[in-house]
C-alpha cells in the first residue's frame, strides 16, 4: 500500500520538481533555437560554424596569428566534379537517406570492433614477450626474446553521413559523449526536415575544413590548385575529397601515395553518383 505524501515530503519534492521543469524548459528552448537557426539557413548562409570558431581559438593560441581563408560561393559555382567526389568519398547514399545511413554505421561498428580486437591481440603478445624477456634476464639467459614494435592505436572508421558531419560542425563541440551524439542525431533530423539536399550540400561544401585555416570549396581550390571551385577537374576534386577526414595531415603531405591512389579510385566511381 502506497504511503501518502506528507507536507514534509511535499516540501522536499517541490524544489526537485522545479529543477526538472527548468531543465525541460531549457532543453526545449535550446531545440527551438536550433530550429530557428536551421530554418534561417534555408535563405541565409551561416557566418561561421562552432568548429571554425574553435579552430580560430586554437590557431591563435598556438601561433599568435589568425589564419582564415573562406569565400562562400553559390551551389551553381561549385564544380559538379567536387560534388560527385565528396558524395562518393564521404556518403555514397547521400541523396537516398534521411540523414542517417544505418548500413554504413553498422559496417563502421564492425570494422572498429575488428580493429580493436587485432590491437588487443598484438598488445597481449607484446606483454607476453616483455614478461619472457624479464624472466630471461632474471635467470641469466643470454638470448632474450626479440623486441617488438609498439602497438599502434587502431584506426577508427566513421559512419557519419554528410548531414551528420554538418550538424556536428555547425553547432557542436568535438567531445565524444552520448549526450553530444544524441544532440547530433536531433540536429541531423532537423537539418533534413528543414533544408533540402542541395542546400545541405551547399552549406557543407562552403564550410568544411580543407587545411589549417582553410574552409570551403573556393578557398581549397584556390589554395591547392590556384583556380576557382567551379573549374576543378575530376582528379583535382577527388584529391580534395580524399583529404576531408584528415585535411591538416594531407595538407603537409601533398605527395602522399595514398592520396593519389585513393583519388584515382574516387574518380573511377564518380560517374554513377547522383548529385542533388
Amino acid at each position: 500500500m502506497s504511503q501518502p505524501i506528507t507536507p514534509r515530503k511535499s516540501a522536499l519534492l517541490r524544489p526537485l520538481f522545479k529543477l526538472l521543469m527548468l531543465l525541460l524548459v531549457a532543453v526545449l528552448t535550446l531545440q527551438l533555437y536550433f530550429v530557428g537557426r536551421i530554418a534561417l539557413m534555408a535563405v541565409l548562409a551561416p557566418e561561421s560554424t562552432a568548429f571554425q570558431r574553435s579552430e580560430i581559438f586554437r590557431v591563435v593560441n598556438t601561433t599568435g596569428a589568425l589564419k582564415w581563408r573562406q569565400n562562400w560561393v553559390p551551389y551553381a559555382e561549385i564544380s559538379v566534379n567536387l560534388k560527385r567526389a565528396v558524395i562518393t568519398s564521404e556518403d555514397a547514399s547521400f541523396t537516398e537517406h534521411d540523414g542517417l545511413d544505418l548500413e554504413a554505421l553498422e559496417k563502421a561498428w564492425g570494422k572498429n570492433a575488428a580493429a580493436e580486437q587485432r590491437a588487443q591481440k598484438i598488445a597481449d603478445r607484446l606483454a607476453a614477450d616483455a614478461a619472457k624477456r624479464q624472466s630471461n634476464k632474471k635467470t641469466g639467459n643470454s638470448t632474450p626474446a626479440p623486441l617488438k614494435p609498439a602497438v599502434k592505436a587502431p584506426k577508427i572508421v566513421g559512419g557519419s553521413t554528410i548531414t551528420q558531419q554538418l550538424a556536428k560542425n555547425l553547432f557542436l563541440s568535438g567531445e565524444r559523449t552520448l549526450l553530444r551524439k544524441g544532440e547530433e542525431l536531433v540536429l541531423t533530423l532537423l537539418l533534413e526536415a528543414l533544408l533540402n539536399k542541395q542546400r545541405i550540400l551547399e552549406i557543407y561544401l562552403n564550410n568544411v575544413e580543407w587545411g589549417e585555416g582553410i574552409f570551403g570549396a573556393e578557398a581549397a581550390a584556390q589554395h591547392y590548385f590556384r583556380k576557382p571551385a567551379a573549374r576543378l577537374s575530376p582528379y583535382e576534386a577527388a584529391r580534395l575529397a580524399v583529404m576531408l577526414p584528415r585535411p591538416r595531415y594531407f595538407e603537409t603531405r601533398p605527395n602522399s601515395e595514398y592520396l593519389a591512389s585513393r583519388a584515382n579510385t574516387i574518380v573511377a566511381r564518380m560517374g554513377g553518383v547522383v548529385v542533388p
